[in-house]
Parts: structure tokens; C-alpha cells; sequence
């Protein structure tokens, strides 16, 4: 703090101010900006108009006023060398209240690096959930086990607010399907992050949830119906209330939803090439989902350079699971040998508890500020599971019965510091930097018990205790330089891991310490007045989740199950990006990655007790590279017709060996094609057509399926501040995936559907105040909450 205002005291800072002439002066909202029409600050007129801005440095400005989020003024460049006083701006309120100025924001935009798309303004989102919000998000695949790849590229750090989310896999899909689409705001999808965020995840997904930034008492009320082949409902309420001191918020939403999983399965063992067994599976699963998430906060403007904030959160999700899954064994000549039959019902209680305090102090009207943040975060699962397997054999005619139970109790706790300073120095020069360290503890503890004349027995082949321990300590530094129209901004993280893993049960225990270097550099230039060149560089690291390192199963039925492996590697990546926009609408990137010990969710053949059995794990293989070109071309049809179209074009292979198959450079050329088409009817009313394709890709072992999907929607906004909406999603029942996973000795062929043709209606009311404020300042575990789930 002390460098920081020693380097404050050696720029010259000025004042701007000025006078508003209106009747309702206190309503008008003055942001100031800068040369490059980006906000510098934003004031609010007192009860005689006036307003002013100070810390200023020499250059030239511009103001714009809006009232009740329309913008009434915009002002000629401002040259400020001294302190400055405005000439009075007159705008009387008649002449404002005939003025009505609307822009609603592009469905796909880029600011500062990352690709955004607006879900808000999105009328095919509505009813739905966070997960089926990204499945139709452009560049966004979604596999069969529900894994999460960006533009070909997998292991993403998925946040929300800026925090990880809690889990990964099928459980980051169950809890991402909670979440409704109605607090939503946008999705940020940054794919090569600088040095300052932390370096986990090839790239990054920020969620970010709807914020009240007007002064006064405002909030929504938003309710949604659907119906596909189960009934899907979610609600959600926010409530803020501000002042000039004080900033209070909360919100809360319940969803109920219910869904189904269809997996149909044709499974081929083989040995020295001649086939030996076959599975014809047929798994039907049905969740039900009930999802409580609440937060409630205060910020505390203490004085103009100091604000103490704090939030505390709660995540409560039930999840109930119903599956029926049939099995015919086909022996060495196809013949039918065995069938069985289990029921798999399991009842699962996911519990998040999270606690945030944060300061803020600014150092000049810049944008300078030195932030820290202390989050504690405790998360809690449990699950009782049971399973009944009866067996026929066809050719003596007997049958068995076998009852197994689960007994799932996890525990995790976070503690995460960090301090962030944010510095403008002289001849537009920028610094970055800041450190944090983190404490991670993990509990997970399954019991598996075999039923026997009623009494149970515990099996221990199946029964594990996994104690999972980490620190990570982290400093980074970032330095940028702004020219007339060149900006190099280059950047440094170091980050020091400590892990370890006990396996209780077996007294195995892994330990890892390392320390790895993370560069980050973009460089920018302006062609032309409309068009710019962006170079980007990063690298990143992918750590294990602490459930993929934990080697405990869980089992769909006798032949299926899902394990952790403890002796997976970290990957890293190296990302390089070359970007062309043309007028902040058109853009071309070009892509190229190469990833180390690449962490790939497989499914692999093992035999177990004599039995040929899948299981889905995470091997770590040699190398995987990627090369793209990603494309997004907005069109005007027509005065009423807006077009939002994207395309990802990639190649990607990779190397290695996992259960005795060798791939080298294994991959394929690919693309998906996203198209939103939006058209104003009048009186309030829009629809919006989208439309979907993704061509068939190899990834790994895996062979996808190309699939498609058109969504249609309808909306009505009225003049009391409301809005309801029509949506119906996947309308010809097309986005369902199918493919192969294809080993030496195995071959596998699978599809999956789910239930992805809805319809929905839905109803948001919004009320309160329209004086706009600062925004709230938000917390900080970054790198954590990722890796809770397998």
C-alpha cells in the first residue's frame, strides 16, 4: 500500500464537474468515459443537478446521461489539462420523456478477450436449466457422460460469479440442471485467461447470475412451467436494496424438475481378435431434482475509498434416482446366455455452505484498487444407494437374486485468501498483481454391503475411505502498455502444490509437491478505426478433481461402474490465439493448443471376479493437439430480422495407451454451426428461431455421432414491467447423441436420450427503482470448487 501511494502522489490529477438544469436532476445517471468510449465512473446528480468527477488525469472525455436506463445526452470530447467546470447541460424533463433511446445487447459479443453470450436476451433459454443453456451454447459439445468441452477442448474450470463450481462430470451436469435459465444474466467463455486468474482449466466458463446495480429498493419475481416428457418447474425471487452507504441483496430460487437418462448399449469382448462375449443393455434412468439455492449479502461504502462487504450462500439439492436396467449376454456364437435385471434406487443430499467477507480500497477514480477476499466454503454429500440384480441363466433354467447397498458420506472444506492489486501509472502503464493461498480438505467415505438372509455383510472389495489434503500458493504479476493504437499487456503466475491422498482402508498414501510457472501475453493493434488484431498466449494446468483421484467405485449394475484413479497427473496446455474483429461484430480466431499428460474421461474394459465389466475412469494420455478457426458473423436481414451466426471449425488428435490400445495422432477434422435468428413483431412482441448442427468427431477412443436441433420461442413484454415467454426446445427431437468407444479387445455402441424436447412458458415481473449504482463487489475462491466431484 505504501509503494502504491508513493506511485499515486507522482500523477497529476484534476476535477471535472458540472450542472444538470432539470426538474428531476436526481434521476439522471453521468458516466463518464473515456477516449475509447469505455466507462471510467459512474455519478449520480444531487437535488440541484450538480455532479463531479475527481482524481482525474490529464486527457480527453466524454459524458453520457441516461434516465431510467434510457440515454438522453452525449457530449462532444472533453479535454481536461486542469480543473474543469462544465457550461450547464438543459434537460428539461418534457423534452426527455418524449426521447426514447433502446438498445437491447447483441445475443453474442466480445469485450476484453472473452466471447459473451447473453443469455437474458435469449427467448430459447427460457424454462430451461444452466446445463441446457451451455448444451446449446455455440462451441459448447456435451458428450454422453455428460463431460463439458469448449471448441474440442475438454477439462474446463466452470465458474459461476467468478467461483468454481462444486463438481465435475455427471455431478457438476446434476448440479448445473438446478440452476434456472431466469437467473442467468450472461456466460463468458474466456479461452486463453491471463496470469492474474488462476491456472487451472484449459479454459474458462464464467456463469454469471443477474445483479441489482439500481439505487433503491428493486428486485424480480420470475416463475416457468415445462413439460416434456416430465414436468419441469423453476422459480426465482431478488430483492436489493440501496443507498449511498449501504448496498443489501438477496435472492432465492426452487427447482423441480424431473428427467430421464435412456442409454441403450451394444457391448463386444474380444480376445486375440475372435469375439468371445456381447452385452445388449437397455438403462432407463428418472431424476427428480428439488434445488434450493439462497444468498444474502451487505456492502458497506464506508467512504469514497473504502468498502467491507460480505455474503453468505446456501445450496441445498436432493436428487433422487430411479433406474431400471436390463442386460441380455450373448455367448462366443450369439447366442443368448443369461439375462438380469436390476433396480437401482438411490437417494442423494447435496449440501453447500459458503461464507465470503471482502475489502476494497481505491487508490485513485482510475480504477486502481488493492481488493482481498477470505472465502470459507463447506460442501456435504450423502447417498443411500440400493441395488437388486436378479439373474436368469438359460441354459440350466435357475435364477439369482443379489441385493447390494450403498452408504456414501463425504465431507469437504476450503479456505481461500487472496489480495488483488490493481495500479494506473503514468503514460498509460497498468500493473497487476496479487497472491493467494488456499487449504483444502477432503473426506469421502463408502460402504458397500452385501444383503444375506436380510442381515448385511459388508463387502469389502467394493467399501473405501479417501482422505484427500491440499495447498496451493500462488503470485502473479501483470504488467500493460496502451498506445494509440498498440496495447501489450504480458503477465506471470507461480503457483506451489502441495497434495496428498490417504486411502484409508488399505493404508496407501500418495504424496505430491511441485512448483510450475504460468505465462500469460496479448498483444493488440488497431488496423483501422473498425478493426483490430489480437495475439494471445497462455499457459494452464488441469489438476486432478479430488474425486478422480479417489479409487472407490460406484457401480450402475453388475457389469457397469464408475472409478477414480490415484495415480493421475496434472496436464498442462499451451494455448496460442490469433483474433480479427471488424467493428466489435465480426470475428476470426484462430487456435492452436498442445496439452501434456491430457486427463481423458474413457470408458475401458476390465475383468473383475472373472467377469467382463466397463468402467468408467480417467487415464492420463501422452499428448493431445488442437487446432481451430472460430468464426462469428452477426447479419441484419432486415429492420426486424437479426442473425447471429457462429462456426467452429477444429482438428484435434491425440496419443497414448489405455488398457492396451495404441493410438498416435488419433483424431478428425470437425465443426458445429450455431445460427440465432431474432425478429421484432411490434407491440412488445418477439420471437426467435435457433438453429444447431455438430458434425461427427473423433475424440480419443470415442467416435460421436453428428446431431442437430431447431428451437423456436415467443415473447411479450408489457408496460408493467413484465415479461412472458414461450420456448420449445429441440422441437424434432434431434439433439440426442450417438456413437462408438472402440478398443483392441472391445467395441462399444451407444445412444443416449434425454429429455430435451420441452415445452415451457414462463412469467418475470420486475419492480423498484431505475437509478443506477455501482455494482456489488463479489468474492473470491477461484481455483477450488472445480475439482470437488468425479
Amino acid at each position: 500500500m505504501f509503494f502504491s501511494n508513493v506511485l499515486s502522489a507522482q500523477i497529476q490529477s484534476f476535477s471535472l464537474s458540472g450542472n444538470i438544469k432539470s426538474d428531476k436532476a436526481e434521476q439522471m445517471e453521468i458516466n463518464l468515459l473515456d477516449a475509447d468510449n469505455k466507462l471510467i465512473k459512474t455519478e449520480i446528480a444531487d437535488s440541484n443537478g450538480k455532479f463531479g468527477f475527481n482524481d482525474l488525469k490529464g486527457g480527453t472525455y466524454r459524458l453520457k446521461i441516461n434516465r431510467n436506463g434510457s440515454e438522453v445526452y452525449h457530449s462532444e470530447t472533453i479535454s481536461v489539462a486542469d480543473n474543469t467546470t462544465l457550461p450547464s447541460i438543459d434537460l428539461n424533463v418534457k423534452a426527455i420523456e418524449g426521447v426514447t433511446i433502446t438498445k437491447a445487447r447483441p445475443m453474442i459479443e466480445r469485450q476484453d478477450g472473452k466471447m459473451i453470450m447473453n443469455v437474458e436476451n435469449s427467448i430459447a433459454s427460457t424454462g430451461n436449466s444452466a446445463f441446457e443453456v451451455l448444451e446449446k451454447a455455440p462451441g459448447i459439445n456435451i458428450d454422453n457422460n455428460d463431460n463439458i468441452s469448449l471448441r474440442g477442448k475438454s477439462n474446463l474450470l466452470i465458474q459461476i460469479d467468478g467461483k468454481n463450481t462444486p463438481m465435475t462430470g455427471n455431478d457438476l451436469a446434476n448440479y448445473l440442471k438446478g440452476i434456472p435459465s431466469s437467473t442467468i444474466d450472461k456466460i463468458e467463455f474466456i479461452t486463453n485467461p491471463s496470469s492474474k486468474y488462476d491456472a487451472a482449466g484449459s479454459s474458462i466458463i464464467n456463469i454469471k447470475l443477474k445483479k441489482e446495480q439500481r439505487k433503491g429498493t428493486n428486485g424480480s419475481i420470475a416463475t416457468s412451467l415445462g413439460m416434456g416428457k416430465y414436468v419441469k418447474n423453476n422459480n426465482s425471487f431478488t430483492i436489493n436494496h440501496r443507498n449511498k452507504k449501504i448496498n443489501i441483496f438477496g435472492n432465492y430460487s426452487y427447482a423441480y424438475r424431473e428427467a430421464y437418462n435412456w442409454l441403450v448399449l451394444d457391448r463386444n469382448f474380444f480376445k486375440d481378435n475372435n469375439f468371445e462375449k456381447a452385452y445388449i443393455q437397455d438403462n432407463y434412468l428418472k431424476f427428480k431434482f428439488n434445488n434450493h439455492i439462497a444468498k444474502a449479502g451487505m456492502d458497506y461504502y464506508m467512504n469514497d475509498k473504502n468498502v467491507l462487504g460480505f455474503s453468505v450462500g446456501l445450496i441445498s439439492n436432493s436428487f433422487n434416482l430411479n433406474g431400471d436396467n436390463s442386460n441380455t449376454t450373448l455367448n462366443s456364437v450369439y447366442k443368448p446366455e443369461s439375462t438380469f435385471n436390476t433396480q437401482n434406487v438411490s437417494n442423494d443430499k447435496w449440501t453447500n455452505v459458503s461464507f465470503n467477507v471482502n475489502h476494497k480500497y481505491t487508490l485513485d477514480s482510475l480504477g486502481s484498487e488493492i481488493s482481498t477476499d477470505f472465502d470459507y466454503i463447506n460442501y456435504s454429500n450423502s447417498s443411500l444407494q440400493n441395488f437388486e440384480t436378479r439373474t436368469h441363466k438359460i441354459n440350466d433354467g435357475t435364477d439369482q437374486l443379489d441385493i447390494m447397498k450403498g452408504d456414501l458420506d463425504g465431507k469437504l472444506n476450503i479456505y481461500s485468501l487472496k489480495s488483488d492489486l490493481t495500479k494506473n501509472l503514468k503514460n498509460d502503464w497498468k500493473l497487476e498483481s496479487g497472491v493467494k493461498t488456499s487449504f483444502v480438505k477432503t473426506d469421502n467415505d463408502l460402504k458397500f454391503f452385501d444383503v444375506k438372509n436380510e442381515a448385511l455383510v459388508p463387502d469389502l472389495r467394493k467399501t473405501n475411505h479417501f482422505i484427500y489434503e491440499e495447498n496451493i500458493n500462488a503470485v502473479y504479476g501483470n504488467l500493460s502498455k496502451k498506445w494509440d493504437k498498440f496495447k501489450a499487456t504480458a503477465g506471470l503466475r507461480l503457483e506451489n502444490t502441495n497434495v496428498k491422498g490417504t486411502q484409508v482402508t488399505t493404508n496407501q498414501v500418495n504424496k505430491r509437491n511441485y512448483t510450475q510457472l504460468f505465462p500469460s501475453a496479448v498483444l493488440s493493434y488497431d488496423l483501422t478505426e473498425k478493426s483490430n488484431l489480437e495475439v494471445n498466449l497462455s499457459r494452464r494446468i488441469t489438476r486432478p478433481s479430488y474425486n478422480q483421484l479417489n479409487p472407490f467405485k460406484l457401480y450402475l449394475d453388475p457389469t457397469t461402474m464408475r472409478s477414480g484413479n490415484p495415480d493421475l497427473n496434472p496436464q498442462t496446455t499451451m494455448n496460442y490465439e490469433l483474433t480479427y474483429s471488424l467493428s466489435n461484430k465480426y470475428f476470426a480466431t484462430l487456435s492452436y493448443s498442445k496439452t501434456s499428460d491430457n486427463i481423458t474421461d474413457i470408458l475401458k474394459p476390465i475383468v473383475e471376479d472373472g467377469e467382463n465389466v466397463t468402467v468408467q475412469t480417467f487415464e492420463n494420455l501422452n499428448s493431445a493437439s488442437y487446432f481451430g478457426l472460430y468464426l462469428i458473423a452477426p447479419i441484419k436481414v432486415t429492420k426486424w430480422w437479426d442473425m447471429n451466426n457462429s462456426a467452429n471449425f477444429y482438428y484435434g488428435s491425440y496419443t497414448g495407451n489405455v488398457s492396451g490400445t495404441q493410438i498416435n495422432n488419433k483424431g478428425n477434422f470437425t465443426f458445429n454451426i450455431n445460427s440465432i435468428n431474432s425478429f421484432k413483431l411490434g407491440n412488445g412482441f418477439t420471437a426467435e428461431l435457433t438453429g444447431n448442427y455438430k458434425a461427427r468427431e473423433v475424440y480419443a477412443y470415442l467416435n460421436m455421432s453428428p446431431f442437430w436441433s431447431l428451437n423456436i420461442g415467443a415473447q411479450k413484454k408489457f408496460k408493467n414491467n413484465s415479461v412472458l415467454k414461450f420456448s420449445f426446445t429441440d422441437v424434432f427431437f434431434t439433439g440426442n447423441i450417438k456413437g462408438q468407444t472402440n478398443y483392441t479387445d472391445y467395441i462399444e455402441n451407444f445412444a443416449v436420450n434425454r429429455d430435451t424436447r420441452v415445452v415451457t412458458f414462463s412469467y418475470t415481473y420486475n419492480f423498484g427503482s431505475s437509478k443506477n449504482g455501482q455494482p456489488r463487489k463479489t468474492g473470491g475462491a477461484e481455483d477450488l470448487k472445480q475439482r470437488i466431484g468425479s
